[in-house]
């Protein structure tokens, strides 16, 4: 049993805000530049002008609460194979057609956000859970900053470490701010066309590139990409070659890049699922282009999930989906056939988490986890 920490009031102050001429406030957290009146809210849904300000409404309010493999985030150089806790709140500052988890990420019913918990709750729980780091994942938590930095630091106090799984659509000062608290990010680099930001996302291309170089370059934190691959929309050899040669040029090469495969949801169901031979196919052009850890996702490939030395060829990571099946670095995380180091983060021996999922709740004054879990 743990103790719950009080929760404050779920609408809290925010600074990313300014008061225009015509009397509206507008929203400075995102390049959306929400324009507010009194009672209004942001295409996001969970920042609203109360007064003479922005507020958030949902600090201390989540939509669940999982244990996950860290690859599911998915981090492949981070970690390996340990738990981390998942959360998410509701809302988003996208409007992507295609959204995998739109019945959060879309949702504007409060009643979506059934658990809470202060951010030393959720550090307690993580420690009890035995997880490594937590993740800010589900819906995008750029959106839900204050509640994000709070909950980072204080696990940050208990040597847990925290996870932004983001579209990095933030602007520059809060950026700064977010980021100054994460210790690894999977930046959902959705298209490289300004086309199809435009048209099926609501937003700009610009913006997300310029978070990415700046996490690269001005940041210690660790860096992973993923690419969700949309049949005729982001896929062609010309698009996926431009991305892939702007990470290496940009980036540069050590950075991990995945291509997801798409199924059908949301906005977008009429578009058939994403055959694996197109997943491949990006992982190819990936490696041609001098990346040199490059992924598939959401499809049954051992090759593509597993992790190889750049110089030997050698496989140091193998994985089957989530599962780790082999281990070939050394305890300075190199090669242990060549000696070359992999880029990454690798604290001590892998994990043993495997695929396993497991949703918990915070209730009452209880961690409660599901029947037949100790």
């Amino acid at each position: 049993m743990i103790q719950l920490h009080s929760i404050p009031n779920d609408t809290v102050p925010t600074d990313y805000w300014h008061t225009l001429a015509d009397g509206r406030i507008q929203c400075d957290l995102c390049p959306r530049a929400c324009k507010l009146r009194e009672g209004q809210r942001g295409l996001c849904f969970v920042r609203a002008r109360e007064g003479d300000g922005v507020v958030l409404k949902t600090y201390g309010r989540s939509s669940g609460f999982c244990v996950d493999p860290i690859e599911k985030k998915p981090l492949n150089q981070f970690l390996p194979g340990t738990p981390v806790l998942s959360f998410g709140t509701a809302g988003c500052n996208l409007a992507c057609k295609f959204c995998q988890n739109w019945d959060m990420s879309k949702s504007r019913e409060m009643d979506t956000l059934a658990d809470s918990a202060s951010p030393e709750s959720l550090a307690d729980a993580a420690r009890q859970l035995g997880c490594r780091s937590i993740a800010f994942t589900y819906n995008d938590p750029v959106i839900f900053l204050e509640y994000a930095v709070d909950a980072a630091q204080a696990c940050r106090e208990q040597g847990i470490r925290s996870v932004a799984v983001t579209a990095g659509y933030i602007c520059d000062e809060p950026r700064e701010a977010f980021f100054r608290h994460m210790d690894a990010a999977n930046v959902d680099l959705k298209a490289f066309t300004e086309r199809f930001y435009y048209k099926l996302t609501g937003a700009h291309l610009a913006p997300v590139l310029e978070t990415l170089r700046y996490l690269k370059h001005e940041t210690d934190v660790w860096l992973e990409i993923t690419t969700l691959l949309i049949p005729g929309e982001n896929d062609s050899d010309g698009e996926l070659e431009e991305l892939c040669r702007w990470v290496a040029e940009e980036l540069g090469v050590d950075v991990p890049l995945h291509f997801t495969a798409f199924h059908p949801d949301w906005k977008m169901r009429d578009i058939a699922a994403t055959p694996h031979e197109t997943v491949a196919r990006a992982r190819a052009i990936g490696i041609a282009a001098g990346l040199r850890y490059v992924y598939t996702g959401n499809v049954h490939d051992r090759a593509g999930g597993t992790t190889w030395c750049h110089h030997c060829q050698a496989p140091l990571i193998v994985r089957d989906w989530y599962v780790l099946h082999a281990w070939n670095l050394d305890e300075q995380g190199r090669c242990r056939q060549c000696g070359t180091p992999c880029s990454g983060v690798f604290d001590g021996p892998p994990g043993s988490w495997g695929a396993r999922r497991l949703p918990v709740s915070l209730d009452g004054e209880r961690l409660v986890k599901p029947s037949g879990q100790s």
